[in-house]
């Protein structure tokens, strides 16, 4: 059964959640890139709510073209993997995680979702339990279709999934990936099991998250 805690948040957050599982919360996020803090990468492309719009960051080598074709993509923090799935057109293979942290400045329970897309290949699937540093995939080009890099978002709307456009292009939705980690990098750890609810988002081209 959902609890009344859960029920809560998701009202507040304009989402209905399909179910609920139990996990232990995040004590830090990371960068998914150079292990842990960005090293020999560079952020190619930053988060941008305006037109043109891009709703998160773009991680490339320092080496330029296809050099980090391969590199290790890590999970930025503690989290259940929701979505993992090669949904090929302008994506490629794709990985959702969701993360519960508690929020320095509130005390509040909080989700985010991160999102690791255009990988050359994808070491988890749907329902995995995953840590911070975890790597879950490697960097990719979507066939050829870009220059090699990471494309990493962070949404405090857990309704998105794959359908960005289906929400309001503000701060309220997005988080600046960059700008969450440096906020969040260092959590006191917990070791008490929190609600998360799951389902919240729908089905995209014929494929499930949790």
């Amino acid at each position: 059964m959902i609890s009344r805690a859960v029920i809560v948040i998701c009202m507040l957050a304009g989402i209905a959640p399909g179910g609920v599982l139990r996990m232990k919360l995040a004590d830090g996020f990371d960068y998914p890139v150079g292990k842990t803090d960005g090293e020999n990468y560079y952020k190619a492309r930053g988060m941008r709510l305006t037109v043109p719009v891009h709703f998160g960051e773009d991680w490339n080598g320092k080496g330029g073209g296809d050099s980090d074709l391969n590199d290790p993509i890590y999970a930025c923090a503690d989290g259940v993997v929701t979505f993992a799935t090669d949904v090929k057109a302008g994506w490629g293979r794709v990985v959702l995680i969701r993360h519960a942290y508690r929020e320095p400045a509130t005390g509040q329970v909080k989700y985010v979702d991160s999102q690791y897309g255009h990988l050359r290949s994808i070491l988890v699937k749907k329902g995995d339990m995953v840590k911070r540093g975890q790597k879950i995939g490697t960097m990719g080009n979507n066939r050829g279709m870009y220059a090699a890099h990471l494309h990493f978002e962070i949404r405090y709307n857990l309704s998105v999934g794959m359908w960005r456009e289906s929400v309001a292009r503000t701060t309220k939705n997005w988080a600046d990936p960059t700008k969450f980690i440096k906020a969040h990098r260092r959590l006191k750890k917990e070791w008490r099991p929190v609600p998360v609810p799951t389902g919240t988002y729908k089905v995209y081209r014929g494929y499930h998250g949790l």
